[in-house]
Order: C-alpha cells, then sequence, then structure tokens
C-alpha cells in the first residue's frame, strides 16, 4: 500500500515548518538517505531525507507552504508495483485541516480493485499502551514473520523502526500479555493564560495598529520562555566587576594579536571567565533533566545573540581548554551563521549555562530567564566609569560591570550559586588568570 510521508519534527521545539522547496519531483525512485525537501524550521533551513524506498506517487504540500503541522502528509510514497492509481483520489488538505497524523499513517487503497486490499497492520504499543513508532513497510514485514516489534530496536529518525531494522531478524515466542491498564482519569483544564486574541483585539478596536503574524521563532520563543518562567524556580545574585585590569590585558592581546587578524571582545573573556568558572565548582556545570540532574564535565557554554525577530543560543563546546582567539574566532562564526539561520541543530542545543550580554546597548543590568535545561544564566550590563572605594581606604575610579545571575534553584543552591559568581568576578579582575 502507498506510504504517506510526513512533515518530520527535526528539532526538539519543532511543532510546524515551512516546506521550502522539493529536491524531488512525483515519479522520481528514491531511496532511504535520500534528501526528499528543504524544511524550515523554528530556527534554520534543514534537509529532509527519506527513510524508507519507493517511487515519489504524489506530493500533498506545495513547496513554499506555511505552518505545515508536524506529521502531517506531506507526500505519498509507492512501492514496487504499485502506481499513482492505488493513491486516494483526494484533494491535498491545507496545513490548518490537515488532521493529526503520526509515524504510522498510510494512505488508503482507491475502489478500483475488485477484491479490497489487505489493510495494514495497526500500530503496535508495548505492553504497557505505548505506541511504538515504525513505518508501515517494517510492520508489514513484521507481520508476516511474527516479529514482535516491541523487541526490536529502531534505526530511523527518533528510534523510528524502518525496513532494514526487521529483515533478517527471526521470530521470538510472543511475551504473555499483560493485563490491561485502567483508563487514565481525564486531565483537568488548564488553566487560562491570558486574554484571547478576540478580547485583546477588543481592547483595541478603533485604534490605528498593525497587526503582526509570528513566525515559528516568535511562537517557540513566547512558549518556551513562557513555561520556563512559570516552572523554573528563579533565584538571583549580583555582583559588580571591576573591568580596568582586564580592559588592559585586553588591549596588550589585540596589539600583538593584531597580525593574525584576531581582535578580542569584552565578551571572549567573559565566556572564557564562566566556562573556567565551571570547571572550578563543577557541581554548577549541570543540568535539569526531569527526576534527575545530569553534571557534565565539559564546559559548555551557550551565548545569546540576537537576530531579526528573535535570537539564536549558539553553544560553544569545551570553551574550558579552548583559547581566547580560539573562542573569539568560533563565536564570530556562530553569530554570523545565527543571523542567517545557517546553524545546524547539535550547534544550539545543549550547554549547562548561558550568557546574554547587553552591555553593548548601554543596560546597566538586566535579568535573564533561564533557558531549560540550563541552570543559569549570566546577564552582563555595560561598563561605566563609577566611583569606588580602593583597597586603602581611597575614593577612585574605576571601569564597573553589572552582572546578574540567574538560577534554577533545582540546581544550585544559594551558596553553590555565590561560589560559581565569586569564581567568574575573580576571573574577570585577574584575567592572565584564565591563561594559566
Amino acid at each position: 500500500m502507498p506510504t504517506e510521508i510526513l512533515m518530520p519534527a527535526l528539532s526538539p521545539t519543532m511543532e510546524e515548518g515551512t516546506l521550502a522547496k522539493w529536491l524531488v519531483k512525483e515519479g522520481d525512485t528514491v531511496s532511504s538517505g535520500d534528501l526528499l525537501a528543504e524544511i524550515e524550521t523554528d530556527k534554520a533551513t534543514m534537509e529532509f531525507e527519506a527513510v524508507d524506498e519507493g517511487v515519489v506517487g504524489k506530493i500533498l504540500i506545495p513547496e513554499g507552504t506555511e505552518a505545515v503541522k508536524v506529521n502531517t502528509p506531506i507526500a505519498v510514497l509507492l512501492e514496487d508495483g504499485e502506481s499513482a492509481d492505488d493513491i486516494a483520489a483526494t484533494p491535498a488538505k491545507a496545513p490548518e485541516a490537515a488532521p493529526a497524523a503520526d509515524a504510522e499513517t498510510e494512505a488508503a487503497p482507491t475502489g478500483g480493485s475488485e477484491a479490497p486490499a489487505a489493510p495494514a497492520p495497526a500500530a503496535p504499543q508495548t505492553a504497557d499502551g505505548n505506541r511504538i513508532f515504525a513505518s508501515p513497510l517494517a510492520r508489514r514485514i513484521a507481520a508476516q514473520k511474527g516479529l514482535d516489534l516491541s523487541q526490536i530496536a529502531g534505526s530511523g529518525p527518533h528510534g523510528r523502526i524502518v525496513k532494514a531494522d526487521v529483515e533478517g531478524v527471526t521470530a521470538t515466542a510472543p511475551a504473555p500479555a499483560a493485563a490491561p491498564a485502567a483508563a487514565a482519569p481525564t486531565p483537568a483544564a488548564a488553566p487560562a493564560t491570558g486574554p484571547s486574541a478576540d478580547m485583546v483585539a477588543r481592547m483595541y478596536e478603533g485604534r490605528d495598529y498593525e497587526e503582526i503574524k509570528l513566525d515559528g521563532m516568535r511562537k517557540t520563543i513566547a512558549a518556551r520562555l513562557g513555561e520556563a518562567k512559570q516552572t523554573i524556580p528563579h533565584f538571583y545574585l549580583r555582583r559588580d566587576i571591576k573591568l580596568d585590569a582586564l580592559l588592559k590585558f585586553r588591549s596588550q592581546l589585540n596589539k600583538q594579536l593584531e597580525a593574525r587578524g584576531v581582535k578580542l571582545s569584552v565578551n571572549d573573556f567573559i565566556i572564557k571567565a564562566v566556562a573556567n568558572a565551571l570547571q572550578q565548582v563543577p557541581e554548577c556545570n549541570a543540568v535539569w533533566a526531569g527526576d534527575r540532574v545530569l553534571q557534565l564535565k565539559p564546559s559548555d557554554v551557550a551565548v545569546a545573540v540576537a537576530i531579526e525577530g528573535g535570537l539564536f543560543t549558539p553553544v560553544l563546546q569545551d570553551a574550558d581548554t579552548k583559547s581566547l582567539s580560539a573562542l573569539s574566532t568560533e563565536m564570530k562564526d556562530l553569530a554570523a551563521r545565527a543571523r542567517e539561520r545557517k546553524l545546524a541543530p547539535h550547534e544550539y542545543q545543549g550547554g549547562t549555562f548561558a550568557v546574554s550580554n547587553l552591555g553593548m546597548f548601554g543596560i546597566d543590568n538586566f535579568d535573564a530567564i533561564v533557558n531549560p535545561p540550563h541552570a543559569g544564566i549570566l546577564a552582563v550590563g555595560t561598563g561605566a566609569k563609577k566611583p569606588v572605594v580602593g583597597e586603602d581606604g581611597e575614593l577612585t575610579v574605576a571601569t564597573v560591570m553589572s552582572v546578574t545571575m540567574s538560577v534554577d534553584h533545582r540546581v544550585i543552591d544559594g551558596a553553590l550559586g555565590a561560589q560559581l559568581l565569586q569564581a567568574i568576578v575573580d576571573n574577570l579582575e585577574n584575567p592572565m588568570v584564565m591563561l594559566a
């Protein structure tokens, strides 16, 4: 039977995407791993690969279509011996009206044949009721061989079982069926989060305004950070940092690095200071994982980068082991590609701690929202000349930068967070130590 190709989830936060370009046309033969289309996610434009082999029988969603929900059928794949006549003669559905589909949906055959085709095996489930994701072809082969799909590890996207996983596998005796689970109670309705769009529009009826449609990135930012602020128990630690020694040291290094075309920024020193501090206080180099805490060995630091319509947080992996010049070069490359939305998922996912610097905009200080699963984020303000009391008790002037560290209290307690912030301060006020 024809197999529906579904809109994939190409990132953990993706709920819908734009089908930017088809790389195949109807009638093309494809194999597993062949490129099918370019899809714009909430973060980047990515290529989508075929999982099964066959012939592209029908393209359901034309290229350029926006807001295509994940798991919406976008094309139909034919197997050997099948033709376009086997595809149900139904018009392509608009993304908004597309039924909720999953990775196991198949297109129905037409009624042109004398005998109805055998239905595809039902979507398999484990004994506890969890769905097993498998391609239609893999399910049919498993049914013919009498295989238990719950005992087979899938090699497809998100663990999906594909044809190659079931070929050559020998059937084993089925395990005794588990008793049916009791029906779960109906969850209570979620409380309202604010006035509806219609209610807000009525408030401003008669006023002159422009309605701006939300793109995927802005929707994701709103959803994730709204959830983060509601569910993460934030607390905040604030410090002033004297930058005079750092600025002097930076000037000396930049003169020496000028021939190599490298120019270090204050932000490069901040990234390095955070990375080293996570090694000095390793208990803070951790993430919240639902029912446990994962404590990482390397310092992977995320850095907020503003782009048109939103922001990215590319991750500098192993930042504690890299030189300042290497960090500076890598950060410039990541920031440039972030603004072009050309980062791969592995370049903006992960990390344990983030840095958000608004000092270049003249912001004195601010409180940033922790981006889960990170344990914290350092909000950096501008450096400005301020009166300070020197070590000898005399009043003097110094360049002072205010920082606020937002912390997830589930991962880091107050005293531990204070140790981490102290380590960051020490690294920045004694920058030569970071090179030792």
